[in-house]
């Protein structure tokens, strides 16, 4: 199994899918096509008759139920879905990932080969300290891995290919799908819930193995603009208005104890993450995060006042907020079709690993997707360090992430009869 998922992650991170939070097209980029339809391939070679790709870039398939209908000694099984991303982070360049396998990893810092200033460490990350003796996949420094979430399509193929050739684990129907465009918040969009016809489904899309998720932020992003006037700086007195020193005090006021540097667990934050401008027109764009949905509200007044205070210092200015929804916290929706959840739970729990529910500092399609009605939580990937390029995954801990597949299938039969 290591070596199967080895072989599919190196082959799914090698194709460029980085989406563009810039284009308001369905995939954003066409690039995410190519491995879509390697996908589709794929699960048509495995012998999987039902599967198709949309305009859109959305896979779905469907391994069928392999209980006979006529054994009584089975109730009606529900359909479960397991669905993974196959774009990656536009913050971190995807094209031309040169992967480094270390086999039996020994602990310590790993310095990257192509650049010697990106050193994965385990200051940062202790869960290195998890996988001493592991099979470790990294980059060689210059761009992204691309586990998240190439690793969680890993995982699925491998676990549909497993399930095909043991036909004595018995499953209902599982159905499968890839989606674009998750890391710009999209890949829940265009998702055909009626076509996947599931109860209940799960993204792989998580860290390290015990670690499940039920819980994301609520999540807005804020634009403000800041028009000025331009000018010759020499003819510039009392007529130039500058933009640029307007959003930087807007900047400057943003509570960095409310930042993503600063914060951890449950505490939100407001996040700048994006500046463009000139002296005569200014775009700061934030992001909004907090496990309360009403949080979100705190945070737009927060701006609000701040931009208040910036209009005093800067009154030729003219200021603009925008507030756009983005995703909502899953929890309440979830717990209240638990019977998914517990499933989960102990699928982990046969794995072997020590399954604890932890919230997700950001969102998944399964936010979206539970909002939309059908309840996703998510699973474990054995990845860490995601959209940067110290990103990195253990191969072994992807295995746990099969075996929770597995195993999952199993329980949805187990307990329908």
């Amino acid at each position: 199994m290591k070596q199967k998922l080895i072989e599919r992650l190196l082959r799914y991170v090698k194709i460029d899918t980085q989406s563009d939070p810039n284009n308001s097209e369905t995939p954003s980029t066409k690039k995410q096509f190519d491995l879509a339809n390697l996908l589709v391939d794929e699960l048509k070679a495995l012998g999987i008759k039902d599967v198709e790709i949309d305009d859109k870039c959305y896979v779905y398939a469907t391994l069928p139920s392999n209980i006979p209908t006529n054994d009584l000694a089975y109730g009606k099984v529900p359909a479960i879905g397991f669905i993974a991303h196959v774009d990656t982070s536009p913050d971190t360049t995807g094209a031309n990932v040169n992967p480094q396998i270390i086999e039996n990893y020994t602990g310590g810092d790993i310095v990257l080969p192509n650049d010697k200033n990106v050193v994965i460490k385990v200051s940062e990350c202790p869960a290195m300290n998890k996988c001493i003796g592991h099979t470790i996949i990294t980059t060689d420094g210059t761009t992204l891995l691309g586990s998240d979430d190439k690793s969680g399509i890993a995982e699925i193929m491998v676990a549909v290919e497993y399930l095909i050739n043991n036909p004595q684990i018995k499953h209902g129907d599982i159905r499968i799908g890839f989606t674009p465009d998750e890391e710009i918040g999209r890949g829940a969009n265009h998702f055909d819930i009626k076509k996947f016809n599931c109860e209940y489904a799960y993204t792989l899309d998580g860290e390290m193995p015990g670690e499940i998720n039920k819980e994301t932020f609520s999540a807005n992003a804020c634009i403000v603009r800041a028009y000025g006037r331009d000018i010759h700086p020499g003819f510039g007195k009392n007529i130039m208005v500058n933009s640029l020193r307007a959003i930087a005090d807007v900047v400057e006021l943003t509570p960095r104890d409310m930042a993503p540097e600063t914060t951890e667990g449950y505490e939100p934050y407001i996040h700048p993450h994006k500046l463009s401008g000139t002296i005569d027109y200014s775009e700061l764009h934030l992001l909004f995060r907090d496990f309360k949905t009403s949080g979100l509200d705190v945070q737009k007044q927060i701006i609000e006042d701040i931009v208040a205070k910036a209009q005093v210092k800067n009154p030729k200015v003219r200021f603009e907020i925008e507030v756009i929804e983005y995703y909502r916290n899953m929890l309440d929706d979830l717990e209240s079709k638990p019977h998914g959840l517990d499933y989960l739970w102990e699928a982990a729990v046969r794995s072997g690993v020590e399954p604890y529910w932890n919230p997700i500092r950001g969102g998944t399609d399964g936010s979206r997707l539970t909002a939309m009605g059908l309840p996703t939580p998510n699973i474990y990937t054995g990845g860490q360090n995601f959209h940067s390029k110290t990103e990195w995954v253990s191969v072994d801990a992807m295995v746990k992430s099969v075996e929770t597949i597995i195993n999952l299938a199993q329980i949805w039969v187990e307990k329908s009869r």
